[in-house]
């Protein structure tokens, strides 16, 4: 999420192809029998481009793109998702952890198709959703305890039911659905485990805080001023300017967050807003990787004007687990 209009490309960047009927695309074929008719309206064309207005034109379309491919859309769907995790938060705050097990068990969904559609690799779907759940719930009570315990078992679950498949791509396989259960339910279990203590709902609102700031100021920075890339080979879109931005918003949700709602110090928040930024960074620019890896420009279509919802976990996670992190050292559970 984090600088999500660096991050949220073109797509066309994310595959790394040319757009269809661009030149030296494969199978695109001019036409045989272009009369002379059609190549003096083509000419004509190609003049009326030249003019003012088709000038004034092209600066207009490359601004609207760089601001993302539907930003209403993007909007209205994350107001929804904000409203639910907020009711949820000030009503019965363990209803969060069902939201967090929703979203992983689609989430999963969405990155074992892509894999299998793709790659021909077989995630072992049972396993991984039911452990994937067992690790999200016990770590309600249990803690991380829960959660680790959970995701070995899963393991061995996964090993066993791969068996009957035979040698060919067991390994491949495995290894799919070991990262799957780590990268998505595992993860989100630290999640989860922000919720118990009696101010979770301060501590999960420190962490989506962060997270949301950073992703704005990102946003923001890279829209405005977005010149310098901060890695082209993965995120053409990523700038340094908006990294930039992450920093900024981060820093100060951070700062805000942990002093009034958690009563801990601001230089302990800001510390936490520079966690979180480098970790939502590093969010995007490891799913970017998985998604060129793949050839796909989003892990699902779910979420109009954001892909799936793979796609807005991607910076969530991480930031999940150093959130819970920092902040059992900064403010200890009583």
């Amino acid at each position: 999420m984090a600088q999500v209009s660096e991050e949220r490309e073109d797509r066309v960047d994310a595959t790394g192809e040319e757009p269809a009927g661009a030149p030296g695309t494969p199978g695109v074929v001019p036409a045989a029998s272009e009369t002379g008719e059609a190549s003096r309206l083509s000419a004509a064309g190609t003049a009326a481009a030249g003019t003012p207005a088709a000038a004034e034109s092209v600066p207009e379309a490359k601004k609207a793109s760089k601001a993302g491919r539907n930003l209403p859309a993007a909007i209205g769907v994350a107001l929804l998702l904000g409203a639910a995790i907020i009711v949820s938060l000030l009503t019965v705050r363990f209803l969060f952890i069902g939201i967090i097990a929703i979203a992983i068990a689609v989430g999963t969904f969405e990155f074992a198709g892509v894999l299998r559609r793709v790659a021909d690799i077989r995630v072992a779907m049972i396993p991984v959703l039911v452990g994937g759940q067992a690790m999200i719930w016990l770590a309600w009570p249990f803690g991380r305890e829960g959660a680790l315990t959970a995701f070995v078992l899963t393991v061995l679950a996964c090993l066993l039911w791969r068996l009957p498949g035979g040698a060919k791509g067991y390994l491949r396989d495995i290894s799919a659905s070991t990262f799957a259960a780590a990268y998505l339910p595992l993860f989100g279990a630290f999640a989860a485990m922000l919720v118990p203590p009696p101010d979770g709902v301060g501590r999960v609102l420190t962490f989506l805080i962060g997270v949301v700031a950073s992703d704005t100021g990102g946003y923001i920075a890279g829209v405005l001023g977005g010149k310098h890339p901060m890695a082209p080979t993965i995120s053409p879109k990523k700038t340094w300017e908006g990294f930039g931005g992450s920093l900024v918003g981060g820093v100060l949700a951070g700062a805000l967050t942990l002093s009034l709602l958690l009563d801990g110090h601001v230089w302990q928040g800001v510390i936490f807003g520079v966690a979180i930024v480098l970790t939502a960074t590093l969010g995007d620019l490891v799913e970017s990787l998985i998604k060129r890896d793949l050839g796909v420009k989003d892990m699902g279509t779910l979420l109009p004007g954001h892909g799936g919802i793979m796609d807005r976990l991607d910076s969530l996670l991480p930031s999940a687990v150093v959130s819970w992190l920092l902040l059992s050292a900064f403010v200890p559970v009583g």
